[in-house]
């Protein structure tokens, strides 16, 4: 058995990563991908990810800045388990409501330490890209997500309320130097 790693997307994932999406799927994320279409045009989205042009979130509304994002995803064994999405840069709405990291781990693989994994083994990328604080924004009843990123160093700043438009989220900064 190998350790998990962090990988940029590729097609050896195929596999397990539609598993994974159809599981993201059933408890109501990513419900506006395809997943026939991620499935028969699985290449192109590998390539769309790479290039950053394509998004493993809501899409934002037009009047939302763009960002150039990085993907990584941890596998292990082979297996998908989870996504990094590395926001090489702030907008404002990022600012508040995403922040410069998200990551997920497939509903299978929860509770086995993963989520501090991703984490853990993305801020080296972070720091690669420059980033020198980098903020991560939680649901406020997420408290798994509150423990991982207390754990890994994240020190809370505040949390925005709710609007008409977007949810409540607790801001949390992570030291990168």
């Amino acid at each position: 058995m190998s350790a998990s790693k962090l990988v940029k997307p590729a097609v050896e994932h195929k596999e397990s990563y539609l598993e994974a999406l159809k599981e993201f799927q059933d408890e109501g994320r990513y419900t506006f991908l395809d997943i026939k279409d991620v499935e028969s045009s699985f290449e192109d989205f590998i390539h769309k990810l790479n290039e950053g042009k394509k998004h493993l979130h809501k899409p934002y509304a037009d009047w939302v800045e763009p960002v150039p994002e990085t993907v990584l995803w941890l596998v292990k064994d082979g297996a998908f388990i989870g996504t990094l999405n590395i926001r090489h840069r702030l907008n404002w709405h990022l600012e508040k409501w995403g922040g410069h990291i998200n990551f997920v781990v497939r509903p299978s693989m929860r509770g086995k330490g993963f989520a501090k994994k991703i984490l853990q083994k993305g801020m080296p990328f972070v720091c690669y890209l420059g980033i020198e604080r980098a903020l991560i924004t939680i649901d406020p009843k997420d408290e798994v997500g509150r423990h991982v990123v207390e754990f890994c160093g994240g020190q809370f700043d505040d949390e925005t309320p709710e609007t008409d438009q977007f949810p409540a989220r607790r801001r949390y900064w992570l030291d990168c130097s």
